[in-house]
């Protein structure tokens, strides 16, 4: 079904390049320091399905028309990135679903949670560049193409699931120290500035 020796290459590989810090592992230590890790999960279910959206496009062609068409891919660019940075304006000024309100918690919504982790994923340029140079050499051409690329798909969202958690249980872990006292809204400052340094990067990174 799929060639052992690629396998045993890839696995070490991208667990590598997930646990680097990164736009989603930033995100996912952010919102695990803001909310808690249990609500967090929304945020990763997200960019689990994101991440392996492009890993499907990137091994079926589709990230060739990307290459081919960079205005659209710009443009999905700025608006995820526009989108997370309005998230941290709004954190910084305690004002929007985003910011850090321990006797509310249930206020955030799930479904922005969920897009966050989504855009997030989608729109990361580095995340394609990866796919597409990385993961289509591990495709074999004398086995099968769907099952092969099942097994790569779930060796990446089990990777990217095992570092995110590790992130967001460090946010959350910050979160008990600075909530200590009148801490809470230099939390929500620092959640909102993290906040809009991924969607910087997402921009011009």
């Amino acid at each position: 079904m799929i060639d052992v020796a690629a396998l045993a290459v890839f696995i070490p590989t991208f667990f590598f390049v997930s646990i680097t810090p990164g736009m989603c592992m930033t995100l996912a230590m952010t919102l695990g320091m803001s909310i808690g890790v249990r609500r967090t999960l929304w945020m990763m279910i997200g960019e689990l399905l994101g991440v392996a959206t492009v890993a499907v496009a990137a091994v079926l062609g589709v990230a060739s028309v990307m290459l081919n068409y960079p205005d659209a891919f710009a443009i999905l660019k700025w608006v995820g990135g526009g989108y997370l940075i309005y998230i941290g304006i709004n954190m910084w000024r305690a004002k929007g679903k985003m910011s850090v309100d321990t006797s509310k918690p249930s206020d955030v919504s799930r479904q922005s949670l969920f897009t966050q982790g989504f855009v997030t994923a989608i729109a990361n340029p580095k995340g394609w560049a990866f796919m597409i140079s990385l993961l289509p050499p591990f495709i074999s051409v004398q086995h099968a193409v769907a099952p092969q690329l099942l097994v790569l798909v779930l060796v990446i969202m089990i990777s990217e699931f095992v570092c995110m958690l590790a992130y967001a249980t460090g946010g959350k872990s910050l979160r008990l120290f600075l909530a200590r006292g009148d801490n809470i809204k230099w939390m929500n400052r620092i959640a909102g500035s993290l906040m809009g340094l991924v969607g910087i990067w997402l921009i011009f990174g």
